[in-house]
């Protein structure tokens, strides 16, 4: 069995910050792969259900911890003792501001680099845990990082996001099989068409640049042209 924990803080009035994106991923997953309703257990919100791998129907576990983000060690704690489960078990997604908006990291272990989430985390479960780091991107200025965190996704971040999101459940029983690294690759693939589509369009030719060339070509081969040939005879070339 696998966990899937999501980090974020619970209440509407922070489901669309980007420091929820590990919600949003989780919950994503579980209405994608059809798991059963939310009920609260574990000092969260869980969904049970299964991931369909290439070796058969996997058992998986959602949970969003609803002791707000500072304190989400607990919560996965819980699910541990109760499952007997052990940290290599839980796969846990949060949000990494180091990262470009939409660029996705996976690796076991490793240290808390600063989020509060994963050093609860780290405090409850020990560090060898996987994760899924989705980047909201760094605003650039060090005195606005809690305004980008604590605030919500624009509408321009849902033309990366949603298609990150889509490439996460369709990813996600590549987790079950411990396959992390063809995880991560596969979503790159999925939204590579994606950016690909977001790049921007040459710009089109004016209409100066447009008569250039048009008037250019005939001139290309005047020679043995009728209509040149005459109007060379008119001006005695």
């Amino acid at each position: 069995m696998i966990v899937l924990a999501g980090l974020g803080n619970p209440g509407e009035k922070y489901s669309r910050h980007r420091h929820n994106v590990g919600f949003m991923a989780v919950d994503a997953i579980a209405d994608a792969h059809g798991f059963s309703a939310p009920r609260e257990k574990f000092h969260g919100q869980c969904r049970e259900g299964f991931l369909d791998t290439r070796t058969g129907r996997q058992k998986a576990i959602v949970l969003k911890p609803l002791t707000h983000m500072n304190d989400s060690g607990r919560s996965l704690r819980a699910a541990a003792d109760f499952y007997k489960l052990s940290a290599d078990d839980f796969v846990v997604f949060y949000d990494e501001l180091d990262l470009a908006p939409g660029k996705l990291r996976v690796k076991t272990g490793g240290g808390a680099a600063g989020h509060n989430g994963i050093r609860s985390i780290d405090s409850h479960l020990g560090n060898a845990f996987r994760r899924v780091r989705i980047g909201i991107g760094h605003p650039g200025d060090k005195s606005k990082v809690t305004n980008h965190v604590l605030g919500n996704f624009s509408k321009a971040d849902r033309e990366w996001l949603d298609p990150v999101l889509d490439a996460i459940t369709k990813a996600a029983p590549f987790l079950a099989e411990d396959e992390d690294q063809r995880f991560a690759a596969d979503v790159a693939q999925r939204i590579a068409p994606a950016r690909k589509e977001q790049a921007p369009k040459p710009a089109p030719k004016t209409p100066e640049q447009t008569t250039e060339r048009k008037t250019a070509e005939p001139n290309d081969d005047a020679d043995g042209n009728p209509f040149t040939e005459a109007f060379r005879k008119l001006l005695g070339r």
